[in-house]
């Protein structure tokens, strides 16, 4: 295996002493798990910032193995993690992403609405501009892999309309994709909505 494509990583966890291992989304390839030599230290840390953009290299000897990844930095989205809202909706989206989605089948469609809701989740005047492009990507997600999704949105100017709506897709993503899934994954989803829910309607 060898690739080296535009990806947005969506998740890092401690490997050994120094590494770490990486899921990124690519266009083409989906999600990818890559091994990153010295992931843990200084230089590398702020690089596997779940939402980051990377431009990714990976190489393996088969199929099988897990590839050894090279990322180099294009976006960062640390400068919105001292944010509570944009950061819970940061540590949601990309939490989901990467454990919904089986690796190396490719998605296209999800990672252009990723990358354009990262920039919204980052650039909106307030949580109220992203609030419906989440939803949407939530659904866009769930009929990616066959759930299907609500056929009808809220209003965009009914704030309790919308929040009604996040609290019914949390409902289907629970019970359709995250059920047998770690506690915290769905948690981040909690955080990020009683965040919303202290914005007034």
């Amino acid at each position: 295996m060898q690739l080296r494509a535009p990806a947005i990583v969506c998740s890092s966890r401690p490997h050994g002493e120094t590494a770490a291992i990486a899921r990124l989304l690519t266009a083409d390839h989906g999600i990818v798990a890559g091994y990153v030599a010295g992931g843990r230290g200084r230089q590398m840390r702020p690089v596997l910032i779940p939402g980051n953009s990377v431009e990714a290299e990976l190489r393996a000897r088969s199929a099988s193995q897990l590839p050894f990844a090279k990322l180099e930095l294009v976006q960062s989205r640390g400068p919105w993690l001292t944010e509570p809202l944009p950061a819970a909706a940061i540590a949601w989206v990309t939490a989901l992403t990467s454990s919904a989605l089986p690796e190396r089948q490719p998605f296209p469609a999800l990672y252009g609405a990723l990358a354009g809701l990262l920039n919204a989740i980052c650039f909106a005047p307030s949580a109220r501009d992203w609030a419906m492009p989440l939803l949407s990507y939530e659904t866009l997600l769930l009929r990616e892999l066959g759930y299907g999704g609500p056929q009808h949105a809220p209003k965009e100017d009914d704030w309790q309309a919308t929040l009604h709506a996040l609290d019914a897709m949390g409902r289907r993503l629970d019970r359709y994709l995250l059920a047998d899934r770690r506690g915290d994954v769905i948690a981040a989803r909690g955080l990020l909505r009683e965040r919303l829910g202290r914005i007034e309607g």
